[in-house]
Parts: C-alpha cells; sequence; structure tokens
C-alpha cells in the first residue's frame, strides 16, 4: 500500500518531496491558488512522475522536470 504524506505547500524542500515521492509516498500537498484552495498529488511510479492537480494530470519523464514544476507552482519551501 501506498504511503500518503499530507502537507502545506511550503512545508518541505523540493528535495525532500521528492525523496518522498522516489521511495514510493503519494505527496498530497493543500495549496492556495486564486483565493481559495486545493489539493494537488505528487507521485512517481518508478519511471514516470505525476503531478495531479484538480484540473490536469501533468506528466515528466525526468526528475529535473518535475523539481521544476514543484517549484513553480509553488509546492515546495525556497530552502
Amino acid at each position: 500500500m501506498t504511503e500518503l504524506l499530507h502537507i502545506e505547500s511550503g512545508e518541505l524542500t523540493t528535495a525532500e518531496i521528492m525523496s518522498a515521492i522516489e521511495s514510493g509516498s503519494r505527496v498530497v500537498v493543500s495549496a492556495a491558488m486564486l483565493g481559495g484552495s486545493h489539493t494537488v498529488s505528487l507521485r512517481h511510479d518508478g519511471e514516470v512522475y505525476y503531478c495531479d492537480t484538480p484540473t490536469t494530470l501533468h506528466k515528466h519523464t525526468n526528475p529535473d522536470e518535475m523539481r521544476e514544476c514543484i517549484e513553480k507552482m509553488g509546492y515546495s519551501s525556497s530552502s
């Protein structure tokens, strides 16, 4: 069974998020957007990285793309 890790955006660094998803956890991020909040599910199946938002499923083929997405969307802390 996949471990779920629930966090608030900015709670963990990009490296900590990447470590969790690469270890098999699904990271559920609560993020503020347009005056409201939504949850995003970040995961890795061993080959593809997924960023599942309420409206879109983003797929990334390498860790650099996933790191860039996490940082661009503000899911991680700046540290």
